[in-house]
Parts: structure tokens; C-alpha cells; sequence
């Protein structure tokens, strides 16, 4: 074969592999937010979550970008498996819209699509018009590569050797075998589908093999999924098993329908097929549409093979344990566009592991109970635990493709963490007061800790109003929280003077008055910090909003 078939070839694929995870990744950094939350929301029944995944892998381009995605969610406990099911069904289908993209041809336009993407990149420099163009620039580099590859194609049919070996393929499970190798090593059935339709456009592979070729395909797009599940939790795995089961099944039923009728399954889509690629397309959009239609109703069935498959449970982290992390960590699958939710989740719950303490040190403060002060330094330990952790995470997902609203939130997510690791020393500071009033027999009066209950009472509410605010990313509190924090302030300032009038008529000693004025000061900056996390979110937005 001459060596420069060979070149184009491996040039044009290599174009085409390129353009296709850049037009990918792009489109998830433009709208891979807006799509996950539609993910999260919008799979309350088995049919809508396949509705959702067609649309959504039909956008992202990628069924393997959907199905780890949709693992991820399941490891995050932000789905559950039966949910996942149906969005894994529909992402099935909605993977056959980059071979039906490919067989209209838009290699004679890929020239000014690449060069309108190039364009709106020099000139278009605000807001999301950078990640659009490369939106545009992947789309034109991926028919520059078809285009390659069918030139190249088109020059084998010369090649008496290349022309036999392709005939010689007969076998069906061969074909089989053969498509389940080539994307598991690709790890894209719309790419093993494309070279097939280029091919069989050329006239290289004859339209019956192309069929079961295609079914090969279906079986090894689920490597992404099972490869990404390995270190993920039981039902994670099940999520990769359901992907796999479903094209497993899926394909043995159609094989043998090809087998029993292949003539007239070619024939029938034929019927609506202009031409060879058409014809690619079409098979392929059909082979899944039929799959979805006839293992759908079975899609609880299936999720229970895999409750075979993969026993037991996982070990529950709760949200008081010990140095464990529940959403992210090496037991959790890293996916860019789920990383932020997780790491929110993770937020949340060192925020719990914080609040309580805060509550148990104040509590110790007044029952000198050195249970409770032992176990504030023990909780403390492992809120610091969690500040390293997910500050760390947090520098790790910074350094890959996030969609353009989580690169927002990452630098607010350092600084919320930041806030709560605060609350938690301030936790720390009340059980150190709790130790020194203990070993002084220091003693408060009836009016102060009246005064240090009332105050608790409104730190708790900001932090719970603030927290909320932080998990929804709604501004529904914020009016609630500043008039909280100004209560606080104006508190904490009539707290400080009825405190000096008691210290001036003798009624606290000078030790009980040091004391007792650090830990209305700390409350008071514990008001500042779930302050800070409320908006945190809503300063980086607007801080974007302001650069764009």
C-alpha cells in the first residue's frame, strides 16, 4: 500500500479524533452546568431520564461523556440507580446524532467553519463567544479529518490487498468482535461508526457486515463507563453494569434478527436511506431507537441483575466520621462536570460538622461536661482534616476542563471552606474557655448566660439561613441574613456594655468578664463568616459578570 494512504489516513483520523473532543469539550464548558442540572432534575421517572439523555448526549456528543457522568451523579448519591437507567437508555440513542451529522457531508464547508471559528476566537473576546468558537473550530476540524480519511479511503479501493481483506470479512461475530475492539481502544462509538460509514461510502465494507459491525460498537462504547467505575462505590458500578447489560442484551437480540432476516433488515433501511453513509447512520439511529424501545419496560429488571452482579452495600460515611471523606476522594469517580456538585455536597457537610460543634462547645461552656470539650477538639481535628482535603481536591479539578459557571465558583468554594474551618475554631476557642472556667471555677451570671443564649439562638439561624443559600445558590435569605447580621452586630455591642455595667457594680469578677467577652466577640465574627458564605457564590458571579 502506498505509504502516503497510510499518512492521510492516520492524519485525517487524528483531525477528526481532535475535533471531536474539542467541539465535546467546549460544549461542556458552555453547557455542561445548565445540562447537569437538568440531569439532576428532570429523571424523577425512567422516562423522562431517557428523554433527558437523548437530548443531553445528543448536545455533549458523546454517550461516554453522559454514562460517566451519569456514574459519577450515582456515586455522589445525587441519583439513584433506577434513575440512572433511564438516562443510560437515552443516551444510547442520543449517541446516534454524531453519525447522522457525518453522513450529510460538511466536508466541503468544514474550510469556513474552521475559519469563521478562527475568526470569532481573534475578535470575540468577552463572555462565552471564546468557548462558542471552539465549539465552531472543533466542528470544522472534524470534517477536515472526514474529509482525510475518505480521501483516503477512496484510494484503497485501488489497493487489491486492502480490497480483499475487507471482503474476507464474513464472519458476523467476527464483525462483532471486531467493532467491540476498535472502539474499546477508541473509546467512541461515534468515531468506529463514522470510519465505518466513510468506508462503507467508499465501498469497502459491504452493508450487511457493516450491521453487526455496528452492534460490536454499541458493546464497546461502555469501556468509558466501566473503566470510570472501578474505583467508584457499588452503585456506581451498577450504573457502568446497566450501560453494559443493556447494550449486551440489546445486541443479542438484533443479532439474531439480522441473522434470521439480514436482506430485508438491509432492505427496509435502504428504503429511507439516500446512499451508503445514509444508510450507516440510519442502521445505526434504528438499532438503538429498536433497543430502547424493546429493553425499556425491563429497565428494573435489568438494575436488579446488577444488584446480583455486585452484592452488598457500601460502608456509610456518615457525616460525623472520623477523617473520611462521603462525595469526593479516591473511592469517588472524577468527572469535570459533576467535581464542583460533589465538592459542594462535601462543603455542606463539614458546614453540619461545624454548626454542631459550635452548639456542643457553648453547651460545654455552661455544664463544664469534659465529654462534651473532649469531643470538640476531637470534632476539630477532623474539620481541619476536611479543609486540607477538599482545598486540596479543589486545586486538583481547578487544573482540568470545568464548565465556564463551576471555573466561577471554584475560587468562592476556597473561600467558603476557609469560613467554615474559622467557625470551627471559634468552636475550639469556646471549649478552651470551657477548660479555663472549669480549672478557675469561673462562674457566670444568670444574665449573661441569658445573654450568650440569645445571641447563640441568632448564630445558629444565619448559619442555617447562609448555609441554605450557599447549597441552593439562591438569594432568597440574603434580605433575612443582613438584618441577622446587623441584629448580631447591634447584640453583640449591647451585650459588651451591659457587660461592663455588671463588671462596674461588681457583679462578675475580672476572669468571668475576659472570658465571657472573647466568646460574644467570636460569635459575633461567626456571624461575618456564614455572612461571607452566603455570598460567596453570588460575589464570584458578580465579580465574572463585572470581567465579561
Amino acid at each position: 500500500m502506498d505509504l502516503s494512504i497510510l499518512l492521510s489516513l492516520a492524519g485525517g483520523l487524528g483531525l477528526f479524533l481532535f475535533g471531536m473532543r474539542v467541539m465535546s469539550d467546549a460544549i461542556e464548558k458552555v453547557a455542561g452546568a445548565r445540562l447537569r442540572n437538568i440531569l439532576e432534575k428532570l429523571t424523577t421517572n425512567r422516562f423522562t431520564g431517557m428523554l433527558v439523555g437523548i437530548v443531553f448526549t445528543g448536545v455533549i456528543q458523546s454517550s461516554s461523556a453522559c454514562t460517566v457522568m451519569v456514574v459519577s451523579f450515582v456515586n455522589s448519591g445525587l441519583m439513584t440507580i433506577y434513575q440512572a437507567a433511564g438516562v443510560i437508555f437515552g443516551a444510547n440513542i442520543g449517541t446516534t446524532v454524531t453519525s447522522q451529522l457525518v453522513s450529510f457531508n460538511f466536508s466541503q464547508v468544514a474550510p469556513v467553519i474552521l475559519l469563521l471559528g478562527v475568526l470569532i476566537t481573534m475578535f470575540g473576546k468577552k463572555g462565552t463567544l471564546p468557548k462558542v468558537a471552539e465549539i465552531i473550530v472543533g466542528f470544522g476540524v472534524l470534517f477536515l479529518g472526514l474529509n482525510g480519511m475518505s480521501s483516503a479511503m477512496a484510494g484503497m479501493k485501488d489497493v487489491p490487498q486492502v480490497v480483499d481483506l475487507l471482503a474476507s470479512l464474513r464472519s458476523p461475530f467476527l464483525a462483532v468482535l471486531l467493532g467491540t475492539a476498535l472502539t474499546a481502544i477508541i473509546q467512541s462509538s461515534s468515531v468506529t461508526v463514522s470510519i465505518i460509514l466513510l468506508m462503507a461510502n467508499q465501498g469497502l465494507l459491504e452493508l450487511p457486515i457493516c450491521l453487526f459491525i455496528i452492534l460490536g460498537c454499541n458493546i464497546g462504547a461502555c469501556t468509558p463507563a466501566l473503566l470510570a467505575s472501578i474505583p467508584g462505590k457499588k452503585d456506581a458500578k451498577r450504573a457502568a453494569l446497566i450501560h453494559l447489560l443493556f447494550n449486551v442484551i440489546g445486541t443479542v437480540i438484533m443479532y439474531v434478527v439480522f441473522r434470521i432476516a439480514t436482506d430485508q433488515v438491509v432492505d427496509i433501511i435502504q428504503s429511507f436511506s439516500s446512499d451508503n453513509g445514509r444508510f450507516i447512520a440510519n442502521a445505526h439511529t434504528t438499532i438503538k431507537i429498536v433497543q430502547v424501545i424493546m429493553l425499556l419496560p425491563f429497565s428494573k429488571q435489568i438494575v436488579d441483575i446488577t444488584y446480583l452482579l455486585v452484592p452488598g452495600t457500601d460502608e456509610k460515611v456518615g457525616y460525623r466520621d472520623n477523617f473520611q471523606l462521603q462525595y469526593i476522594g479516591s473511592k469517588v469517580v472524577l468527572n469535570p462536570a459533576t467535581a464542583v456538585v460533589e465538592v459542594m455536597k462535601e462543603i455542606d457537610r463539614m458546614a453540619s460538622l461545624a454548626s454542631e460543634n459550635l452548639n456542643r462547645a457553648m453547651n460545654a461552656l455552661i455544664t463544664l461536661d469534659q465529654e462534651d470539650i473532649d469531643e470538640v477538639y476531637q470534632v476539630e481535628k477532623n474539620i481541619n482534616f476536611l479543609n486540607h482535603a477538599i482545598t486540596n481536591y479543589l486545586v486538583k479539578i481547578n487544573q482540568t476542563t470545568l464548565p465556564i459557571e463551576d471555573m466561577r465558583s471554584i475560587g468562592a468554594l476556597f473561600h467558603v471552606v476557609n469560613d467554615i474551618e474559622r467557625i470551627g475554631d471559634h468552636a475550639e476557642n469556646v471549649a478552651d474557655a470551657a477548660t479555663q472556667r472549669k480549672a478557675d471555677d469561673v462562674s457566670f451570671s444568670k444574665d449573661a448566660l441569658k445573654e450568650l443564649g440569645e445571641m447563640m439562638d441568632m448564630v445558629n439561624e444565619i448559619i442555617r439561613l447562609s448555609i441554605e443559600a450557599f447549597n441552593t445558590g439562591s438569594d432568597a435569605h440574603f434580605d433575612e441574613i443582613n438584618q441577622l447580621e446587623d441584629h448580631i452586630d447591634e447584640k453583640e455591642r449591647e451585650i459588651q456594655r451591659n457587660h461592663v455595667d455588671r463588671l462596674s457594680r461588681a457583679e462578675c469578677s475580672p476572669e468571668a468578664g475576659m472570658i465571657f467577652s472573647d466568646i460574644v466577640s467570636g460569635l459575633e465574627r461567626v456571624g461575618d463568616h456564614a455572612n461571607n458564605i452566603a455570598y460567596a457564590l453570588k460575589a464570584a458571579n458578580d465579580a465574572e459578570d463585572a470581567r465579561s
